[in-house]
């Protein structure tokens, strides 16, 4: 099924859209804003299709932490289930990390006022990163494996096929930089990934859109973000160091980060450096005669 392929009419005029899960019922009704709700629906359409991300699908687990990226997500998400483009079940859920002054109250509240199922899950590793990491170090490296583990726990508690995250085209370039500059191989976050148990999936349907693009949606839905008092209380983080460089490269060569996304899905094995992803021993000069 070509979900890019299949939209909705009053999508495609470029007017005021003031259709939707109940959850834009207060959503503006300008055309910026139904061009930008546009835009980003087309893009998590296009990942659909790109990773055949649907194939077998019955049930997901969306990851929600309070921030603009996954509060856009899970809105896009219901709002392509509304439209009869997203045959899967929905979960929302939320892992209470125990951060200090985390307002438990906002995400079951906001849940319940837009009807979503949903799960709060609460889990101390907050008391368990702040144990075992080394002041001054960062804690983004543990705190992801432990969010990660419980979230894989939760799915499987809840017979979900996938965890979907909702990181989007900054993130998934920003790791490519850090493992370039400082792991030493060519990797990022894949838009589809096999968890190792082999159980299930992790999505990223966000794969496609712009950071400034969830943001300026997070603020038009009116979305109550938490902020992470953890890892946003860490300055200097390798990761902000390449957002500001990708920050910089796109100001002074604007749609280079596009570009970037682009290469990472037009790879030459023949072209780099790895014997294991391509025989160079193969390759021989061919006898004239």
């Amino acid at each position: 099924m070509n979900i890019a392929a299949n939209i909705a009419d009053d999508l495609e005029t470029g007017e005021a859209d003031t259709t939707g899960h109940a959850l834009f019922a207060d959503a503006p009704r300008s055309v910026s804003f139904n061009k930008l709700r546009k835009r980003l629906l087309r893009q998590v359409r296009q990942a659909f299709d790109d990773f055949d991300m649907l194939k077998g699908q019955k049930r997901w687990l969306v990851g929600l932490s309070g921030g603009k990226d996954s509060y856009g997500l899970l809105a896009l998400l219901l709002d392509l289930k509304w439209r009869g483009l997203l045959p899967v079940e929905l979960i929302a859920c939320n892992l209470d990390q125990g951060q200090p002054n985390f307002p438990k109250h906002v995400l079951p509240d906001y849940l319940t006022k837009i009807g979503v199922r949903h799960r709060i899950e609460y889990r101390d590793t907050y008391s368990i990163v702040k144990e075992k990491v080394p002041e001054g170090a960062t804690y983004c490296s543990l705190c992801s494996r432990l969010r990660r583990g419980n979230l894989y726990r939760v799915a499987r508690e809840e017979g979900c096929d996938a965890l979907v995250l909702g990181h989007h085209r900054e993130d998934i370039l920003e790791t490519f930089f850090m493992n370039f500059f400082h792991g030493g191989r060519l990797a990022s976050m894949p838009a589809k990934l096999l968890n190792d148990e082999g159980d299930l999936m992790v999505l990223r349907p966000l794969a496609y859109a712009a950071e400034d693009d969830l943001a300026k949606f997070a603020v038009a839905m009116q979305f109550p973000i938490i902020p992470c008092d953890l890892c946003g209380s860490q300055d200097g983080l390798q990761r902000n160091a390449m957002k500001d460089m990708l920050a910089d490269i796109e100001r002074r060569m604007p749609g280079r980060k596009d570009t970037m996304l682009r290469a990472l899905s037009h790879v030459n094995p023949s072209h780099l450096l790895d014997p294991k992803l391509f025989d160079f021993s193969t390759l021989g000069v061919t006898d004239p005669s």
